[in-house]
């Protein structure tokens, strides 16, 4: 098991390698899934640079993108990228329908806060627009605070942000 991976009493989070790409890109195809997330859906080359960019950042910063699996299965992803809006380093995740209403969004994004910040990252912020409760729910439970809200398309955006010494 590589060294950066991160167990959970239910889950495996995995650092993201060329070997997840299938797993990644019926994720990123998904809009259950990828639709609220910045940039919504991908085409598979979508998905295919956000992995360079992935792995990239992991031999840059010592964190970054981690596959998500319960007993065995892919079933998302999560942890650190750096936001292309400006904002710094953000917490993300996504998972499939399927993996839902259990919990495991809840424990595998507060695992990869708690590496991130673990590993030196000071502050990490999330966003997620005013009306996506599950994902704020999630945000809220793992300790991250509102610290600012900003428009896009329309929609109320609300930025989390976890900071520790």
């Amino acid at each position: 098991m590589d060294l950066r991976s991160v167990r959970t009493p239910r889950l495996l989070l995995k650092p993201v390698t060329w070997r997840d790409m299938e797993d990644m890109v019926r994720l990123k195809a998904d809009g259950g899934a990828f639709g609220q997330m910045l940039g919504g859906v991908c085409t598979r080359q979508q998905a295919e640079r956000e992995m360079a960019d992935d792995i990239a950042f992991w031999a840059c910063h010592r964190v970054g993108i981690f596959t998500i699996h319960e007993n065995g299965q892919f079933v998302g992803m999560t942890g650190i990228h750096d936001r292309p809006d400006g904002r710094g380093f953000g917490l993300r995740f996504a998972l499939f329908a399927s993996a839902r209403g259990r919990g495991i969004a809840r424990e595998a994004a507060n695992a990869a806060l708690n590496f991130a910040h673990d590993a030196g990252l000071h502050r990490v912020i999330a966003v997620a627009s005013e009306s996506n409760v599950a994902s704020r729910t999630i945000l809220g439970s793992i300790g991250m605070h509102v610290c600012e809200t900003f428009a896009r398309n329309g929609q109320t955006m609300m930025v989390y942000e976890s900071k520790r010494a």
